[in-house]
């Protein structure tokens, strides 16, 4: 078994904080800030290749910035495939090589969400293809508000326990952001729960009293990075000045080292 596997999975017998980078200098800083392991955002590595989210990226070309993240990296890495490329346990094989430990797996493909046999065989044809891979298997039912509001708290737990049943470590349900159905969700599922920081979401102590195991981050860093250059833009075409782009810079020289 690899050793960052093993590190990983023991991480969610705690509160721990994972970070998610789309690039190899986004994931150097989260592992130079001390984070025990870093997460991709599917979404972050997409707009960094000019794709929208949403599995219109390649499988290979997804593969190929997770590999490039964990090659340089010590800490282990989990990689956010998306709905798996069509083929999620070829796609575990790929992650695996490409150095990660970890992957995220979603319930939804497009506006489709897959029925739990389907789902559930994903996972354990996941587990077969790849033994020790640290699976965070994820349901959409509250980020895609589908299905009537009043069924859609049984029906996510109902997800995320079959998906638990088949051989996942942890289980995400992004959308979730008051703290209420965050407590009756963690307990639930009957394994550890990922909640994504987001607007309206908890505090990160609040979200470790109520029993959160995992908080990750998504695309958030990457959107806040796009919106400084937002602000450059703007800054250079309105005003003619360059303020924002200097403030809070990191020197050119840290950003070799920190690469070297």
């Amino acid at each position: 078994m690899d050793t960052k596997a093993d590190a990983l999975r023991a991480l969610h017998s705690s509160f721990f904080i994972l970070p998610n980078a789309w690039d190899a200098a986004s994931a150097r800083i989260f592992e130079r800030a001390g984070f025990a392991a870093i997460a991709t955002t599917s979404a972050g590595v997409a707009f960094s290749l000019g794709y929208p989210d949403g599995e219109k990226i390649s499988q290979d070309e997804m593969i190929d910035a997770v590999a490039r993240i964990a090659q340089r990296l010590a800490v282990p890495v989990t990689a956010d495939v998306e709905a798996g490329y069509g083929d999620p346990a070829e796609t575990a094989r790929k992650v695996r090589a490409a150095g990660a430990v970890g992957m995220n797996l979603e319930d939804v493909t497009g506006d489709r969400l897959h029925e739990i046999d389907d789902q559930t065989a994903a996972i354990r044809a996941i587990r077969a293809a790849t033994p020790d891979m640290v699976i965070n298997a994820r349901t959409d039912i509250f980020l895609n508000s589908i299905g009537e509001e009043a069924t859609r708290f049984d029906r996510a737990v109902e997800r995320l326990n079959a998906f638990l049943e088949a051989g996942a470590d942890c289980t995400f349900a992004p959308g979730v952001r008051d703290r209420e159905t965050i407590g009756r969700l963690t307990k639930a599922v009957s394994g550890p729960l990922n909640i994504l920081a987001t607007v309206g979401a908890p505090p990160l102590s609040d979200m470790k009293a109520l029993g959160v195991r995992r908080v990750s981050v998504g695309s958030g860093p990457m959107r806040a990075t796009l919106g400084l250059v937002d602000r450059i833009a703007k800054e250079l075409h309105d005003q003619g000045t360059y303020t924002a782009m200097l403030v809070g810079a990191m020197p050119y020289d840290d950003v070799n080292k920190l690469l070297s």
